[in-house]
């Protein structure tokens, strides 16, 4: 099947939505400079995400009727358990996102499945769920990565750029290994809206974001594809952006055949349409 042909989606719809937030709270930053620990001003943005974000983000989608998958880390789910608890309670998917949202580094194959498997012990500890779906920080990932999911269980991986719909990957070996949903830059709040004083960035319009979303959404709609959306609650859960992302819900609405899913469905969904 082509990477980019239309998908068969179930019941016949036209596009599969596919609402994501990485819940990284203050990993983001914490990873990116360990000094970041002493400075609770710049931690504050994370701390935000789930503070205010996440419950945000939860009542958005309810009063939209669609659910999510929140790809979390093992610190986050730790630290803020109280909010995780909230996602799993209200029906929502939640994948890996790492430990400490630590990008993946090749030269350190046994490093990358110590904090895989930290951050899956991670979720089972506190919510009790054994995740399916995977996401790599920052979507740094390795040749090594792939046959870790595989070996550890997992059904997807959504880490890759290299295409618009899902696939399957192929092993070192010519097996099959998990699922992949495709990710782009183009739809992700963070190079947006996300701002830091270390890599100080323009932080646009919502009416900026909310062109470049609709104008891919249209082509992917017309490709009869995946469209992949991922989020920050630290980032749309401002109160100006989470009005965007409930605009841009309804305005996806107003298209006949779309399908709101999760992961999980939008990978077994496609993996039935590939035999």
């Amino acid at each position: 099947m082509e990477h980019f042909g239309p998908v068969k989606w179930p019941g016949g719809h036209r596009v599969a939505v596919m609402l994501s937030f990485d819940f990284d709270a203050e990993t983001l930053w914490l990873s990116r400079d360990p000094d970041n620990a002493r400075r609770p001003g710049t931690l504050s943005q994370g701390v935000y995400g789930a503070k205010v974000g996440v419950p945000m983000i939860l009542e958005t989608l309810e009063d939209a009727g669609v659910r999510g998958t929140f790809f979390v880390p093992g610190w986050t789910a730790e630290r803020h358990t109280a909010r995780l608890e909230m996602i799993v309670a209200r029906g929502h998917e939640v994948g890996h996102h790492g430990y400490l949202h630590e990008w993946v580094d090749p030269d350190q194959p046994e490093r990358e499945e110590e904090i895989l498997v930290k951050g899956q012990e991670a979720l089972k500890k506190t919510v009790g769920i054994v995740p399916t779906g995977y996401r790599s920080p920052a979507w740094e990932t390795s040749p090594n990565m792939i046959g870790l999911l595989k070996r550890y269980g997992f059904f997807y991986d959504s880490s890759f750029m290299d295409t618009i719909n899902p696939y399957r990957h192929t092993l070192d070996d010519g097996t099959d290994g998990p699922i992949e949903l495709p990710v782009h830059w183009s739809l992700d709040d963070a190079p947006f809206a996300l701002f830091s004083v270390r890599a100080p960035r323009t932080i646009v319009t919502n009416d900026h974001i909310l062109k470049v979303w609709q104008d891919e959404f249209r082509e992917i709609y017309r490709w009869g594809g995946l469209f992949n959306l991922t989020m920050h609650p630290q980032v749309i859960g401002r109160p100006s952006r989470i009005a965007l992302l409930r605009e841009f819900i309804q305005w996806v609405k107003t298209f006949p055949g779309v399908w709101f899913a999760q992961g999980h469905q939008v990978a077994e969904a496609w993996s039935k349409s590939e035999k």
